[in-house]
């Protein structure tokens, strides 16, 4: 068997001569130079770029639906018009419904409880019977004190004549001045003791008034702590019943230290208003269709410091509820006016965008096409933004559909249903044309796509990405 030479040593002519590749720097410089080309191509005339947009989206909707594609070429929005008005400055925080006065009914006395004289959970007045302890103990020592008055008023009358007998005769000398001492003595301390027997007659008075307990507020009974038939303690810690004003009731709430300023200004004015609204998920199901009813109370308290742990400041309102909707440890929506933005141009809250410069607005001109737009916004809630400049009174601005949209972009507007319930606004007063985002695309209008009005093509397109 042969030496067989290795392959790193046998002639290159064998394998074929090596394939010699081209500088790979003359590759990349020539495609940077190419891009650098396209790129000042488009920045000399921005409008090119939009052309191209527009272009691609008509080749796209010319491609079959088989390859992917949604048929119809516009993406279909939803509108609002944009209109000048007052729009309210509010904050919004969660409130505690607290009873304007809460008692523990105590006895004073130790005894058996006879009787009650409520039901649970009964509203009373103030003076109304509560309880009744058996009074025959103090019936006993009361008479018993009445007994010890009268027994020393006698034993006074005799002592001050005795004194006054001594006087006499220790003027003739006949009795000396120590006996008619000891005499007029013993007067003033029967007399001390009538005063103190009388205390005690009005102490054992004020036993037997406690063996009947009476209501001290107007309110709402809770349910018994003790009930009749057992022995109750003057010292008792639960006490026997708890008693809660439910009217009028306090509504107490927290608000960052920033709006101070505000606040006592408001206060100064007395037009600080507090608009209070049950949490109510049951009652927010049923009236989906309409706005809850707010409950508007006049703040009439402002806390003397702030938390330093959560840099708010207590503020409280008193309401007399009548109807006994609020109850004490109730938890509320509570949302108080600081000012109002005159004449200020208002959109829906949804047309309102937040960019890489800040917030914009998509606006569709009179062309249809959607034109992006920087807005300043002033103020902003759940429903309306307060826009400070970009916006006119009248523009119409996209609510529903932005993620589709590019500037120049044409659009396919669309009418919500008018079966479908109308959105509901518990701070705006006046009207937006705004649908709701859960309300179908319906009817379509005008289209400013000139190659789908050419074929009649007015579809409104059924895919695509959400907005």
């Amino acid at each position: 068997m042969g030496y067989d030479e290795p392959s790193s040593k046998r002639a290159a002519s064998i394998y074929g001569q090596p394939v010699k590749h081209a500088n790979p720097w003359i590759r990349r410089s020539l495609l940077a130079i190419f891009a650098i080309a396209i790129g000042g191509y488009f920045a000399a005339d921005p409008q090119r770029v939009q052309d191209v947009v527009q272009k691609f989206t008509a080749a796209s909707a010319s491609q079959p639906a088989g390859r992917g594609r949604t048929v119809g070429a516009l993406p279909p929005v939803r509108v609002a018009t944009a209109e000048t008005r007052d729009v309210p400055v509010a904050v919004h925080t969660i409130g505690t419904v607290l009873a304007n006065s809460l008692v523990t009914i105590k006895s004073q006395v130790d005894g058996p409880l006879l009787s009650a004289g409520f039901k649970e959970g009964q509203m009373v007045k103030k003076g109304d019977l509560l309880f009744s302890i058996d009074p025959a103990p103090f019936e006993a020592a009361l008479r018993q004190s009445q007994a010890q008055v009268e027994r020393d008023r006698a034993q006074l009358v005799s002592a001050q004549a005795d004194a006054d007998r001594a006087v006499m005769l220790a003027q003739r000398g006949i009795v000396s001045e120590q006996q008619r001492d000891q005499l007029v003595a013993t007067a003033k301390a029967l007399s001390a003791t009538i005063a103190a027997d009388s205390a005690a007659l009005e102490r054992a008075q004020l036993n037997l008034n406690y063996t009947t307990i009476r209501s001290p507020i107007n309110g709402k009974t809770g349910a018994f702590i003790v009930f009749p038939g057992n022995q109750v303690h003057a010292n008792d810690a639960n006490g026997m019943v708890t008693i809660t004003e439910i009217q009028p009731v306090k509504i107490s709430f927290n608000l960052p230290q920033g709006d101070l300023p505000q606040l006592q200004d408001r206060m100064k004015e007395r037009t600080l208003i507090a608009s209070v609204m049950v949490r109510s998920d049951v009652a927010a199901a049923a009236t989906a269709n309409s706005s809850l009813d707010e409950i508007p109370i006049k703040v009439d308290f402002v806390g003397n410091a702030v938390d330093d742990r959560t840099g708010t400041i207590e503020l409280r309102a008193t309401f007399d509820n009548p109807e006994l909707r609020l109850v004490p440890g109730e938890l509320v929506d509570v949302s108080v006016r600081l000012a109002t933005l005159k004449d200020t141009i208002a959109v829906p809250r949804e047309a309102v965008n937040v960019g890489q410069n800040g917030n914009y607005v998509f606006a569709i001109d009179a062309a249809n096409k959607a034109q992006m737009r920087p807005v300043t916004v002033l103020y902003q809630d759940q429903t309306v933004a307060a826009l400070g400049s970009g916006i006119n009174a009248g523009d119409q601005v996209v609510t529903d559909g932005q993620l589709r949209l590019t500037p120049g972009i044409g659009v396919l507007i669309t009418k919500p249903d008018p079966a479908a319930p109308a959105p509901r606004n518990n701070t705006a007063s006046a009207r937006l044309d705004e649908p709701s985002a859960s309300e179908p695309a319906a009817e379509a209008v005008k289209v400013s796509n000139p190659e789908s009005a050419a074929r009649g093509d007015a579809a409104v397109a059924s895919g695509g990405r959400g907005g």
